[in-house]
């Protein structure tokens, strides 16, 4: 069987009303990507890509590695060609297909190739950078930007910038839309703020300052969609033969995709023209909106559900899904409890429910081995984060909070763990030991030691080092905490979940 690449993909025909691969090919480099990693390849090169097909953008993405690990020799034998595998639900119907993407034209790794990364620079059509250096990229590392590389993203990122600035003699229309994509709040404003103190530190001179300050436009952003990355050999072996070619850069993906770009420049939306025919990007003054329906009605959800998961026996997402029951608990708890907490303000009612039914189908996607306890990393900081809120609102408003209630009753119930010899705590679940990862098991182990479940329950909610409050004052709050706990001991989560009624 063929290696797809350039010559592979003659054999291919373009899809009715796209480009033919050729055409593709031969875009220019419009986007300096920092990362080669599966969520950038399946999300925002995605993205680059369908524009590209219908004729929309019209330009391709150089990648930079930033070291010279394995991985790139598989991109230069391809072509920057690979296959995107699509699988799970949407509107609650099945979805299995694949897409030829062509968006990457060149990988190159700074350590060896810096000198032809700031050459592209100097290119009038480069007009966007894309980064995904996870969370520990976006900091401020005090460096010289004139190193052959230098190390951090940002030194990278200003070393680029300032050969721009050099090469366009500080004109305006050279600025840069940059758009972090790491999983950090603020993220674009973050890095601009890291550029400008990089900038002073390296002595920049202030006409430089000013121009990155003012001629780029430094956009937050939020991206949303599961790309677990390789398929199973047997699975991809399979795809190969029907396509007719092997492809060593194959990713599978979700349906659900979200890439929110924070910009109010009307240059920014003319740019990022792919936003035209994705309704996935949304281009808004504001992404928060959709920050708080990722973090509340997926998230949160998530949290609410892990431990009871965790406690009937299921061992992965897609196993829970299955039962009728607990779909029946994660539909109501979004729809019946959560939704009414989130709408309002920016977020209408059709936009919640919408929300909502896509994170069902994200949920029921049997291609995905979406497992529990790795939900359940740092538990307690994301029931202080995602889920307290709501619990909290439900209370000041007098609404419905059964299933939230059983939700954080079961976490405190996951939370009662005993201490190994190896100084560990464990999670005890049928007889088998779990281990948790959460650096709030050793308060919440203590707080366990109390001598009655009032008195636990009241510990806990007085922890002010995960709720940054005391919510034992809550009215009300302790007592029906108690009485839910009690009745998943005396029951059984199975039960409860069995019986739960409005």
């Amino acid at each position: 069987m063929s290696k797809l690449n350039k010559g592979t993909i003659s054999n291919v025909p373009a899809k009715e009303g796209e480009q033919d691969f050729s055409s593709l090919m031969a875009l220019p480099e419009k986007v300096l990507q920092f990362g080669t990693g599966v969520l950038l390849r399946g999300l925002p090169d995605e993205y680059i890509d369908l524009a590209n097909k219908k004729g929309i953008f019209n330009g391709r993405v150089l990648v930079v590695k930033s070291t010279d690990t394995p991985g790139s020799d598989d991109f230069q034998q391809q072509d920057g060609l690979y296959t995107v595998v699509v699988r799970g639900f949407e509107n609650g119907q099945p979805v299995d297909k694949w897409a030829l993407n062509a968006s990457i034209s060149r990988v190159l790794a700074a350590n060896s190739h810096w000198d032809t990364i700031l050459e592209a620079a100097e290119h009038p059509a480069m007009q966007v950078v894309i980064s995904n250096t996870t969370e520990v990229g976006i900091v401020l590392v005090e460096e010289s930007i004139h190193a052959n590389p230098p190390a951090s993203f940002p030194a990278k990122l200003l070393s680029f910038l300032y050969k721009r600035f050099q090469f366009f003699k500080g004109s305006k229309d050279a600025g840069m839309i940059i758009i972090p994509t790491e999983l950090i709040s603020e993220n674009g404003q973050k890095l601009k703020s890291i550029l400008l103190d990089l900038s002073q530190f390296n002595q920049l001179e202030p006409a430089f300052i000013t121009w990155l300050d003012s001629a780029n436009d430094f956009c937050n952003s939020l991206v949303d969609r599961i790309v677990p990355g390789k398929l199973p050999t047997a699975e991809a072996e399979k795809i190969s033969k029907t396509l007719g070619y092997e492809d060593s850069l194959m990713i599978m993906a979700e349906p659900y995709s979200l890439w929110a770009i924070e910009t109010s420049q009307d240059r920014t939306k003319e740019i990022l023209s792919f936003a035209t025919v994705n309704p996935g990007v949304k281009l808004t003054h504001d992404i928060s909106k959709y920050k708080e329906l990722k973090l509340r009605l997926l998230n949160a959800t998530h949290s609410f559900s892990c431990a009871l998961a965790i406690l009937s026996g299921f061992e992965t997402v897609k196993e829970a899904m299955a039962s009728n029951q607990f779909r029946g608990f994660v539909l109501s708890l979004m729809m019946e409890e959560i939704k009414p907490l989130v709408v309002g303000g920016a977020i209408i009612e059709a936009e919640a429910a919408d929300f909502a039914q896509q994170v069902v189908d994200r949920f029921r996607n049997n291609s995905i081995e979406h497992r529990w306890v790795n939900i359940s990393m740092q538990y307690s900081l994301k029931m202080a984060s995602r889920c307290m809120p709501l619990i909290q609102k439900s209370f000041e408003q007098g609404s419905a909070r059964k299933r939230m209630l059983l939700g954080f009753a079961a976490y405190l119930l996951l939370m009662r763990t005993v201490q190994d010899g190896d100084g560990k705590y464990y999670a005890e679940v049928s007889g088998q030991r779990i281990a948790l990862t959460d650096e709030k098991l050793a308060s919440m182990h203590i707080c366990w030691q109390e001598p009655n479940l009032e008195k636990t329950v009241i510990a806990v909610l007085q922890e002010t080092s995960i709720w940054n409050a005391n919510l034992s004052t809550i009215p009300g709050f302790v007592q029906d905490l108690v009485q839910v706990i009690e009745a998943c001991q005396e029951q059984g989560i199975t039960e409860i979940l069995r019986t739960l009624k409005d």
